[in-house]
């Protein structure tokens, strides 16, 4: 098996430890309030990385620290804005939406890169906000707080791609596992003290979800994503984690009972082909080209 295969494979499986977070985010949240749950999930998880790593996680330079921090940052705001996200909308709903963050990365990088958008990025983006219409308003209901929240993650989530991208082969991954892991930590417990009335009630399906939480959808994909992403290609890591939703949905009809109506599933469909049209649009000559007529 060669590194590109093997490297897809754990994305894969990755994209389905994620699919899961949404149904038990939305399960731990009945037993502990939003932002503890980040500070908790985070700090378990540095402590675990320093007990096991902490030979090969130190030295780490200065650089590298402010690095992480500020690639932390983003991470931390996209999961406070989606677990808040999460107390109002579904979890079906906020895995569509969240799944939106690729279709921010080619728009982000043409911030970035001051270079123009593809006729594909565009098209794409078309679809997507056709299918974000008929997700969030298959009876006429609107877009909801935890819809806008979660779109809000969506794009900090986009951000942090893009930095990820740049920074990642400035350090080894447990270094910049460990920069995520820990930094997320202090901004949570921070944020927890500082802004949340913070509530835990113990029960086994809390500590089950905080173990999954903590250890696989946390440590496990953290470290699978820093290490693989890199050898795939960015279109090929897109089209595979575009399936997410698709098993968020799949896990909350089992877990939760969410049923979301042939108009939800209709816009879910159109949020992944739109996702898929910006991302694959490279290999579609028509599709490739810039808006403004530059090659």
């Amino acid at each position: 098996m060669n590194s590109k295969t093997r490297a897809e494979l754990a994305l894969l499986a990755t994209t389905c430890l994620w699919g899961g977070t949404f149904p038990i985010v939305k399960i731990g949240m009945i037993y502990i309030s939003p932002v503890l749950l980040i500070a908790v999930r985070f700090v378990v998880a540095t402590i675990v990385l320093l007990l096991f790593f902490r030979r090969k996680i130190f030295p780490i330079p200065a650089a590298s620290v402010v690095k992480g921090a500020v690639l932390s940052l983003f991470l931390f705001l996209g999961f406070v804005a989606q677990n808040i996200g999460l107390t109002v909308t579904t979890a079906s709903k906020s895995a569509f939406i969240t799944g939106m963050m690729v279709i921010f990365v080619p728009l982000l990088q043409v911030v970035i890169e001051r270079r123009s958008p593809r006729f594909g990025n565009v098209l794409g983006v078309i679809i997507v906000a056709a299918g974000l219409w008929f997700l969030t308003s298959p009876t006429g209901a609107g877009l909801n707080a935890g819809d806008a929240l979660t779109l809000v993650c969506a794009v900090l989530f986009g951000v942090y791609i893009v930095y990820l991208d740049v920074i990642s082969r400035e350090m080894t991954p447990l270094q910049l596992v460990f920069l995520q892991m820990s930094c997320t930590a202090v901004f949570a417990v921070i944020a927890t003290l500082g802004f949340e009335a913070p509530s835990f009630q113990w029960s086994s399906e809390g500590v089950a979800a905080l173990l999954y939480l903590t250890f696989l959808a946390t440590l496990l994909t953290t470290y699978v994503q820093t290490r693989f992403q890199k050898d795939t290609t960015p279109t090929r890591a897109v089209v595979i984690f575009s399936i997410e939703p698709i098993i968020a949905s799949g896990l909350a009809a089992l877990m939760l009972g969410e049923r979301m109506g042939a108009m939800g599933i209709l816009g879910g469909g159109m949020i992944i082909v739109g996702v898929l049209v910006s991302e694959l649009s490279d290999g579609v000559p028509w599709l490739n080209r810039a808006v403004r007529g530059d090659s």
